[in-house]
């Protein structure tokens, strides 16, 4: 099985190697194409006014000086002589929970493979200070993610779909299981901009990293992690609502 290795932290993000590692637990053929810089908040963006280059690190590893979508996509196009099996993109530091998936270069790597035809994952591991000093903030994923892996190996991928993992910000021993979930939503009405000037006196602003108000409605992904499981949330790339299909249509027939 060959396994293309992505994420939106970048070539030297240390859950690149925590991922690296668990799709060898698969295979022996695995590749990694990389941003080479950190590309968070990206989503399913692609690089158009400027050239991407693709730098070779070594033996299957590559760094491409773009998006995560760049990046799957020189892959697929440009490194490798035969499509993937398997498309691992992450360990995210950091959640990608509920709505906050539109902004995920994490998830849009995941995309751009299911968009590719190609069998696509993200993981996530959830952020916390407390875990963060216990010396390996990615235990967690490191435990779970293979046990995450193997069921999704064989089970049935529609095609434009793909599955998103989180990891919740827990000791390994104190996860609970895996819990399938759907998309929960965030409230962003208290979101946060920074407002500063440079030296010489001009105005910037910077999105701010403020706490956001989870609405925790039962069987979401925002759910799951608060109780302390795995979350694991099949997505869909098709955005039509198809409830006002038929709506709008008789507003617009003739």
């Amino acid at each position: 099985m060959r396994i293309l290795i992505t994420n939106d932290d970048g070539y030297h993000a240390p859950g690149l190697a925590v991922m690296e590692a668990i799709a060898h637990e698969f295979s022996d053929d695995v590749w990694v194409c990389a941003p080479s810089e950190e590309q968070s908040g990206a989503g399913h963006s692609l690089t158009l006014n400027r050239p991407v280059r693709l730098q070779k690190f070594a033996d299957k590893r590559f760094a491409v000086t773009g998006t995560p979508t760049d990046s799957v996509m020189m892959a697929l196009r440009e490194v490798l002589d035969a499509p993937p099996d398997l498309i691992l993109s992450g360990v995210n530091r950091g959640a990608n929970l509920g709505d906050d998936i539109t902004y995920s270069g994490t998830v849009s790597a995941a995309i751009e493979g299911a968009l590719a035809g190609v069998r696509s994952i993200a993981f996530s591991q959830v952020y916390s200070r407390d875990i963060a000093g216990t010396g390996d903030e990615f235990a967690a994923a490191r435990e779970w993610g293979p046990k995450t892996i193997q069921p999704l190996l064989e089970a049935p991928f529609e095609d434009r779909t793909l599955i998103n993992v989180n990891f919740p910000p827990l000791l390994p021993e104190a996860v609970h299981g895996i819990r399938v979930s759907r998309q929960g939503f965030h409230d962003y009405s208290r979101g946060s901009i920074v407002e500063g000037k440079d030296p010489r006196g001009h105005r910037y602003f910077w999105f701010g990293l403020h706490p956001i108000e989870h609405t925790l409605d039962h069987g979401t992904d925002l759910e799951a992690i608060d109780d302390g499981y795995v979350s694991v949330t099949p997505l869909q790339l098709d955005l039509t609502h198809h409830a006002a299909l038929e709506i709008l249509a008789a507003r617009f027939a003739d």
